[in-house]
Protein backbone atom coordinates (compact mmCIF):
# COMPACT_ATOMS: atom_id res chain seq x y z
CA UNK A 1 0.00 0.00 0.00
CA UNK A 2 1.33 3.51 -0.98
CA UNK A 3 2.83 5.00 2.04
CA UNK A 4 0.61 8.18 1.91
CA UNK A 5 -2.73 6.60 2.38
CA UNK A 6 -1.34 5.93 6.25
CA UNK A 7 -1.90 9.21 7.35
CA UNK A 8 -5.60 9.06 6.50
CA UNK A 9 -5.71 6.25 9.05
CA UNK A 10 -5.34 5.83 12.87
CA UNK A 11 -2.43 3.13 14.10
CA UNK A 12 -4.86 0.80 14.85
CA UNK A 13 -6.68 0.80 11.27
CA UNK A 14 -3.49 -0.11 9.82
CA UNK A 15 -3.70 -3.85 9.75
CA UNK A 16 -7.01 -3.73 8.52
CA UNK A 17 -6.38 -1.77 5.79
CA UNK A 18 -3.25 -3.45 4.63
CA UNK A 19 -5.71 -6.44 4.50
CA UNK A 20 -8.20 -4.12 2.02
CA UNK A 21 -5.26 -2.89 0.00
CA UNK A 22 -4.26 -6.46 -0.72
CA UNK A 23 -7.78 -7.63 -1.86
CA UNK A 24 -8.07 -4.35 -4.23
CA UNK A 25 -4.56 -5.15 -5.19
CA UNK A 26 -5.52 -9.33 -5.87
CA UNK A 27 -9.24 -8.14 -7.69
CA UNK A 28 -7.12 -5.72 -9.50
CA UNK A 29 -3.97 -7.37 -11.06
CA UNK A 30 -4.75 -10.67 -10.67
CA UNK A 31 -8.54 -10.96 -11.55
CA UNK A 32 -9.18 -12.44 -7.75
CA UNK A 33 -13.10 -11.73 -6.31
CA UNK A 34 -12.68 -11.42 -2.57
CA UNK A 35 -16.10 -11.82 -0.15
CA UNK A 36 -15.02 -9.99 3.15
CA UNK A 37 -16.90 -11.06 6.49
CA UNK A 38 -18.93 -8.30 8.14
CA UNK A 39 -17.48 -5.07 8.34
CA UNK A 40 -18.48 -1.85 10.14
CA UNK A 41 -19.05 1.31 8.54
CA UNK A 42 -15.54 2.72 9.45
CA UNK A 43 -14.21 -0.47 7.99
CA UNK A 44 -16.35 0.12 4.33
CA UNK A 45 -15.49 3.10 4.36
CA UNK A 46 -11.49 2.53 4.33
CA UNK A 47 -12.11 -0.09 1.75
CA UNK A 48 -13.91 2.08 -0.52
CA UNK A 49 -11.43 4.60 -0.11
CA UNK A 50 -9.01 2.04 -1.25
CA UNK A 51 -11.01 0.50 -3.87
CA UNK A 52 -11.48 3.95 -5.11
CA UNK A 53 -7.48 4.49 -5.88
CA UNK A 54 -7.89 1.16 -8.52
CA UNK A 55 -9.38 2.09 -11.69
CA UNK A 56 -9.86 -1.94 -12.46
CA UNK A 57 -11.36 -2.51 -9.09
CA UNK A 58 -15.17 -2.27 -8.45
CA UNK A 59 -16.64 -2.75 -5.02
CA UNK A 60 -20.28 -4.26 -3.89
CA UNK A 61 -21.50 -3.98 -0.40
CA UNK A 62 -24.52 -5.77 1.42
CA UNK A 63 -25.80 -6.23 4.23
CA UNK A 64 -29.10 -7.71 3.92
CA UNK A 65 -31.37 -4.83 3.83
CA UNK A 66 -31.14 -0.82 2.24
CA UNK A 67 -29.68 0.57 5.51
CA UNK A 68 -27.85 -2.07 6.83
CA UNK A 69 -24.85 -0.84 9.11
CA UNK A 70 -22.71 -3.84 8.91
CA UNK A 71 -22.02 -5.27 5.18
CA UNK A 72 -19.98 -8.04 3.75
CA UNK A 73 -18.10 -6.62 0.88
CA UNK A 74 -17.42 -7.81 -2.88
CA UNK A 75 -14.38 -6.47 -4.12
CA UNK A 76 -13.70 -7.91 -7.73
CA UNK A 77 -12.53 -6.75 -11.43
CA UNK A 78 -14.66 -3.91 -13.11
CA UNK A 79 -15.77 -6.41 -15.73
CA UNK A 80 -17.56 -8.54 -13.26
CA UNK A 81 -20.87 -8.22 -13.00
CA UNK A 82 -21.26 -8.29 -9.30
CA UNK A 83 -25.33 -7.98 -9.65
CA UNK A 84 -25.69 -11.69 -9.42
CA UNK A 85 -22.81 -12.80 -7.10
CA UNK A 86 -23.93 -14.47 -3.97
CA UNK A 87 -23.09 -12.13 -0.81
CA UNK A 88 -23.37 -15.40 1.67
CA UNK A 89 -26.32 -13.56 3.87
CA UNK A 90 -28.63 -15.64 5.94
CA UNK A 91 -30.79 -14.81 8.60
CA UNK A 92 -31.45 -16.26 11.71
CA UNK A 93 -34.78 -16.41 13.55
CA UNK A 94 -34.95 -16.33 17.49
CA UNK A 95 -37.94 -17.16 18.99
CA UNK A 96 -38.32 -17.24 22.78
CA UNK A 97 -39.55 -21.07 23.62
CA UNK A 98 -41.45 -20.05 26.80
CA UNK A 99 -45.39 -19.00 26.87
CA UNK A 100 -44.67 -15.97 29.44
CA UNK A 101 -43.51 -12.16 27.81
CA UNK A 102 -39.94 -12.06 28.37
CA UNK A 103 -37.82 -8.92 27.37
CA UNK A 104 -34.47 -9.79 25.70
CA UNK A 105 -32.07 -6.87 24.53
CA UNK A 106 -29.65 -6.74 21.94
CA UNK A 107 -26.94 -7.72 23.98
CA UNK A 108 -28.45 -10.41 25.24
CA UNK A 109 -28.86 -12.17 21.62
CA UNK A 110 -25.15 -11.23 20.56
CA UNK A 111 -24.18 -12.23 23.41
CA UNK A 112 -25.68 -15.82 23.43
CA UNK A 113 -24.01 -16.20 19.58
CA UNK A 114 -20.59 -14.70 20.99
CA UNK A 115 -21.00 -17.02 23.74
CA UNK A 116 -20.91 -20.14 21.22
CA UNK A 117 -17.59 -19.15 20.49
CA UNK A 118 -17.98 -17.36 17.23
CA UNK A 119 -16.08 -14.29 15.92
CA UNK A 120 -18.16 -10.53 15.79
CA UNK A 121 -17.40 -10.13 12.13
CA UNK A 122 -19.55 -13.54 11.02
CA UNK A 123 -22.44 -11.59 12.57
CA UNK A 124 -24.31 -8.76 10.51
CA UNK A 125 -27.32 -6.44 12.32
CA UNK A 126 -29.58 -7.48 14.64
CA UNK A 127 -33.31 -6.76 14.53
CA UNK A 128 -35.13 -6.97 18.14
CA UNK A 129 -38.44 -7.19 17.83
CA UNK A 130 -41.43 -7.97 20.64
CA UNK A 131 -41.89 -11.52 19.24
CA UNK A 132 -38.18 -12.14 18.86
CA UNK A 133 -34.82 -11.41 17.01
CA UNK A 134 -33.88 -11.84 13.08
CA UNK A 135 -29.91 -11.82 13.01
CA UNK A 136 -28.05 -11.20 9.81
CA UNK A 137 -25.48 -13.75 10.01
CA UNK A 138 -22.95 -15.25 7.20
CA UNK A 139 -24.43 -18.19 5.71
CA UNK A 140 -20.99 -20.49 6.61
CA UNK A 141 -22.23 -20.12 10.07
CA UNK A 142 -26.26 -20.23 9.92
CA UNK A 143 -26.14 -24.24 10.48
CA UNK A 144 -23.71 -24.01 13.35
CA UNK A 145 -26.26 -21.09 15.15
CA UNK A 146 -29.62 -23.29 14.29
CA UNK A 147 -27.55 -26.66 15.35
CA UNK A 148 -26.52 -25.47 18.50
CA UNK A 149 -28.60 -21.82 20.12
CA UNK A 150 -31.00 -22.69 22.64
CA UNK A 151 -30.59 -20.04 25.25
CA UNK A 152 -30.55 -16.66 25.26
CA UNK A 153 -30.03 -14.82 28.73
CA UNK A 154 -31.21 -18.24 30.22
CA UNK A 155 -34.15 -18.08 27.92
CA UNK A 156 -35.01 -20.74 26.18
CA UNK A 157 -35.13 -20.07 22.49
CA UNK A 158 -36.11 -21.86 19.17
CA UNK A 159 -33.89 -20.98 15.90
CA UNK A 160 -34.70 -21.64 12.04
CA UNK A 161 -33.22 -20.08 8.93
CA UNK A 162 -34.22 -18.10 6.70
CA UNK A 163 -33.32 -15.93 2.99
CA UNK A 164 -32.28 -12.16 3.52
CA UNK A 165 -35.65 -11.26 1.47
CA UNK A 166 -37.57 -12.45 4.76
CA UNK A 167 -35.73 -10.54 7.22
CA UNK A 168 -37.83 -8.25 9.39
CA UNK A 169 -36.11 -5.26 10.12
CA UNK A 170 -36.65 -3.12 13.62
CA UNK A 171 -36.19 0.54 13.51
CA UNK A 172 -32.82 1.56 16.03
CA UNK A 173 -34.86 2.63 19.45
CA UNK A 174 -33.03 6.21 20.52
CA UNK A 175 -34.07 6.84 24.22
CA UNK A 176 -34.10 10.64 23.87
CA UNK A 177 -31.59 12.50 26.76
CA UNK A 178 -31.50 16.31 27.12
CA UNK A 179 -28.52 17.70 28.76
CA UNK A 180 -26.84 20.78 29.67
CA UNK A 181 -23.21 20.43 29.39
CA UNK A 182 -19.77 23.26 30.08
CA UNK A 183 -18.66 22.14 27.05
CA UNK A 184 -19.09 19.62 24.06
CA UNK A 185 -16.11 17.74 25.37
CA UNK A 186 -16.41 14.18 24.35
CA UNK A 187 -15.24 13.37 27.87
CA UNK A 188 -17.63 15.69 29.13
CA UNK A 189 -20.93 14.22 27.39
CA UNK A 190 -20.19 10.57 27.76
CA UNK A 191 -19.76 10.70 31.96
CA UNK A 192 -23.37 12.72 31.41
CA UNK A 193 -24.91 10.21 29.30
CA UNK A 194 -23.57 7.22 31.06
CA UNK A 195 -23.69 8.36 34.62
CA UNK A 196 -20.01 8.31 35.34
CA UNK A 197 -17.53 10.40 36.82
CA UNK A 198 -15.05 12.38 34.64
CA UNK A 199 -12.50 10.46 36.08
CA UNK A 200 -13.71 7.22 35.32
CA UNK A 201 -14.45 8.40 31.91
CA UNK A 202 -10.64 9.10 31.38
CA UNK A 203 -9.74 5.42 31.83
CA UNK A 204 -11.62 3.93 28.95
CA UNK A 205 -11.09 6.44 26.59
CA UNK A 206 -7.51 7.02 27.12
CA UNK A 207 -7.22 3.00 26.64
CA UNK A 208 -8.85 3.39 23.38
CA UNK A 209 -12.04 1.94 24.34
CA UNK A 210 -14.02 4.38 22.67
CA UNK A 211 -14.96 5.35 19.37
CA UNK A 212 -16.60 8.17 17.75
CA UNK A 213 -18.19 6.96 14.42
CA UNK A 214 -16.69 3.70 14.55
CA UNK A 215 -12.90 5.37 14.96
CA UNK A 216 -11.32 4.56 18.04
CA UNK A 217 -10.72 8.04 20.06
CA UNK A 218 -8.53 8.41 22.93
CA UNK A 219 -8.89 12.07 23.00
CA UNK A 220 -11.15 13.31 25.70
CA UNK A 221 -11.28 16.45 24.82
CA UNK A 222 -12.29 15.86 21.36
CA UNK A 223 -15.82 18.13 20.64
CA UNK A 224 -18.97 16.19 19.44
CA UNK A 225 -20.88 17.66 17.12
CA UNK A 226 -24.72 16.69 16.13
CA UNK A 227 -24.71 13.44 14.25
CA UNK A 228 -21.98 11.72 16.01
CA UNK A 229 -22.04 8.36 17.19
CA UNK A 230 -20.27 7.35 20.55
CA UNK A 231 -19.57 4.11 21.61
CA UNK A 232 -18.44 3.15 25.11
CA UNK A 233 -17.14 -0.85 25.58
CA UNK A 234 -19.00 -2.35 27.95
CA UNK A 235 -21.32 0.54 28.47
CA UNK A 236 -23.31 0.95 25.33
CA UNK A 237 -24.04 3.70 22.39
CA UNK A 238 -25.18 6.90 21.93
CA UNK A 239 -26.11 10.00 19.23
CA UNK A 240 -25.91 13.32 19.47
CA UNK A 241 -29.11 14.37 18.10
CA UNK A 242 -28.61 18.04 18.09
CA UNK A 243 -26.33 20.62 19.71
CA UNK A 244 -29.49 22.78 20.62
CA UNK A 245 -27.21 26.62 21.68
CA UNK A 246 -26.40 28.48 25.17
CA UNK A 247 -28.20 28.24 28.04
CA UNK A 248 -28.21 31.79 29.78
CA UNK A 249 -25.34 30.43 32.05
CA UNK A 250 -23.51 29.72 28.94
CA UNK A 251 -23.83 26.33 29.30
CA UNK A 252 -24.34 24.10 26.02
CA UNK A 253 -27.97 22.34 25.46
CA UNK A 254 -27.68 18.68 23.58
CA UNK A 255 -30.32 16.78 22.47
CA UNK A 256 -28.56 12.90 22.66
CA UNK A 257 -29.95 9.65 21.52
CA UNK A 258 -29.12 6.56 23.70
CA UNK A 259 -29.14 3.23 21.89
CA UNK A 260 -31.25 0.71 23.84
Amino acid sequence: MQADIYEHFRPEERPFADRASEWVTNAGEYHEVKRSDFLDPRQCYILETLANRHPDVQIRFDGGYEDAERRRALIAPDYRDLSQEPMGLKVLSIASGDQKFISLQHGDYLGAILGLGLKRDKIGDIHVREDGCHVVVAEEIAPFLNLNLHQVHRVGVITDILEPSELKTAEKELAPMDLTVASLRLDGIVSDVFHLSRSKVLIPIKAGRCRVNWRTEEDPSKPLKAGDIVALQGFGRFKVLETEGLTKKGRHRVKIGKFV
